[in-house]
């Protein structure tokens, strides 16, 4: 008896701690901490035959509106060429930038990364070699807290600033999905930060 009741307890405990990581992800991802940086990252998303998908849209019409209030002077557009794809999503967001006003010179690519990992590794072996500290780092609210914590452990200062136009963040059953995948994978992240 004792062992199913500290069976149960355990299980309460564990159930509590996720449903508490579940509403830390949310709430973190309603924050915009956005300011004065040295870059504007924007983390890649599916694109289309060169087109970004409307979830890389949105991130990209974010920050080109982060650029225009003047937050930064430079963009790094993130996110590797995926199977089957010519292109990678960081050319695709380059283009889409360009032809949206940000000027060429202004705006680095990381092709490499095919995770948020490996993105934010190599945005800041780029950082490092042209001596820029901190960066607004652009994505869905989803996944603000584990960008946050990934940009930490690669030795970037970054200033979280979610996107609220995304098709995912106008879904709440979409949305709750990510939320929730999120949720799950979190934990791996925060044992690779240690």
């Amino acid at each position: 008896m004792r062992l199913v009741r500290g069976t149960l307890k355990l299980l309460l405990l564990m159930v509590a701690g996720w449903l508490l990581l579940v509403v830390s992800i949310h709430l973190y991802g309603r924050r915009d901490e956005a300011r004065d940086a040295d870059a504007i990252v924007v983390l890649g998303a599916a694109q289309y035959d060169g087109r970004p998908s409307p979830v890389l849209k949105a991130r990209l019409d974010h920050a080109i509106d982060l650029y225009a209030r003047g937050v930064s002077r430079r963009m790094i557009m993130t996110g590797g060429t995926g199977p089957g794809d010519t292109v990678s999503e960081a050319v695709v967001s380059r283009r889409y930038a360009v032809k949206a006003g940000i000027p060429a010179d202004a705006i680095l690519v990381e092709t490499e990364g095919l995770t948020t990992s490996e993105s934010l590794s190599t945005v800041a072996r780029m950082m490092d070699e042209r001596k820029l500290e901190d960066a607004v780092l652009v994505s869905d609210p989803f996944h603000m807290l584990r960008l946050k914590l990934l940009a930490w452990r690669a030795g970037i200062t970054g200033y979280t600033s979610p996107t609220h136009s995304s098709p995912i963040s106008r879904n709440p059953a979409q949305e709750r999905k990510f939320l929730i995948r999120e949720s799950l994978g979190l934990p791996f992240a925060l044992l690779e930060a240690i």
